[in-house]
């Protein structure tokens, strides 16, 4: 099976199973000296993991990481970094009458086709709890592009046809977090619970839609056509369990606008630093800048400096109690199915630090790509041995 790894400098591996003993994942290409902990990947994980509310999946999940390799000292030393989380609550009973018996709208046959075999014990490789090994990387690099100044915040911004108004990166920051719903407009987020807790009661699901920014992305990131930042953030993206479309900038509304209303003049940002600064006379200019913002900090595929945004949509779980319809290829007959278990009624409000992940994955291989990040080293010193994150010999205390 491939497509287990996903970046081209900074690379992630990953294996498990969602009954399975463990999830894991390997980091490769994270340089050296970041200072890193398990807590700094254990925040993140915990915004991820499963029973958190009344609107998540009950299932028991610590998941606590455990980092095996690529650290001395509290600091990376260049080498992959591998990252453990056991599977403590599986109870895979529950899916027995589904070995031969696909569930609708599952993985199940078309893994049981492609391979002649799967783990069926909570839908295996292809159960969303995989994205715990994308989480857990995604905070390795938050923390990298933290020291360069990029920051990155999603939130929930729609369930079913529950649509909350814009809101400022600052309130994303300040407020998604404050509910079970991860919406950063409180009184959206009530109703979005209030419609979650109806699909609950009525034995099924909805889905919804996650809205994301990076501010601080430096211009000139991405490469045109099949590595452009869109394109790669697509892919990223994309590969979200449950996601149907991503979108940045004006996203489909682009439809709608003319290219005079889309697109945008440039200006002067008036910047002293910028390579324009001495005009004739005029005082600073700066460096040129588009007025607006509707491409979604993304011109020809590459980053102009302005906040990157978009928002990616998943479809409801499919794993609802509602009776169903199925076939079992063993016997041959045609059955009734209730898919009786601990599913997540609504994807969006765990989904929020899966999509931070993936953005955060990308950026951080554009910018060693780009050569803003020394791939070898964060202090940018090749050749210096003498380092603050160096380790003592102990024969020398």
């Amino acid at each position: 099976m491939n497509g287990n790894r996903f970046g081209r400098l900074f690379q992630v591996t990953t294996y498990g199973e969602s009954h399975g003993p463990a999830m894991g994942v390997t980091v490769s290409g994270c340089p050296a000296g970041l200072e890193l902990s398990e807590e700094d990947v254990q925040r993140d994980l915990d915004r991820r993991k499963p029973g958190q509310s009344m609107i998540t999946t009950s299932r028991g999940e610590p998941d606590e990481v455990t980092i095996n390799s690529g650290l001395q000292d509290g600091y990376t030393t260049g080498t992959p970094i591998g990252m453990v989380i056991q599977n403590k609550d599986a109870r895979s009973g529950k899916y027995e009458p589904f070995v031969t018996a696909p569930r609708p709208s599952h993985g199940d046959f078309t893994y049981s086709a492609k391979f002649g075999t799967r783990n069926w014990g909570g839908g295996g490789r292809s159960s969303a709890r995989e994205t715990v090994n994308w989480v857990a990387a995604g905070a390795i690099a938050k923390k990298i592009l933290d020291q360069q100044g990029i920051q990155i915040k999603a939130h929930v911004s729609q369930i079913g046809d529950i649509e909350a108004p814009k809101v400022t990166f600052e309130e994303m920051l300040e407020h998604s977090e404050e509910n079970e719903v991860r919406c950063a407009h409180p009184e959206t987020a009530a109703e979005m619970r209030e419609r979650i807790e109806q699909y609950q009661e009525e034995g099924d699901s909805i889905g919804g839609a996650i809205h994301f920014e990076a501010h601080g992305v430096p211009r000139g990131l991405g490469a045109p056509r099949f590595d452009s930042v869109p394109a790669r953030l697509g892919k990223a993206l994309m590969a979200v369990p449950a996601a149907t479309a991503f979108e940045f900038g004006l996203g489909a509304e682009a439809v709608s606008y003319t290219g005079s209303e889309r697109n945008e003049d440039w200006e002067f940002d008036g910047s002293e630093a910028g390579s324009a600064s001495e005009s004739s006379g005029d005082g600073p200019r700066g460096d040129p800048t588009p007025a607006g913002n509707k491409h979604g900090g993304l011109q020809g595929g590459i980053t102009t400096g302005q906040p990157i945004y978009g928002e990616l949509t998943l479809h409801a779980p499919t794993s609802i109690p509602k009776t169903q319809t199925t076939v079992d290829w063993e016997t041959g007959e045609r059955k009734e199915i209730q898919v009786v278990g601990r599913h997540d009624p609504v994807l969006p409000p765990r989904g929020v630090p899966v999509v931070e992940a993936m953005v955060a994955l990308t950026l951080v291989d554009f910018m060693l790509l780009g050569g803003r990040i020394n791939p070898d080293r964060l202090d940018d010193r090749p050749g210096e041995y003498d380092t603050d994150y160096h380790p003592s010999s102990p024969q020398n205390e």
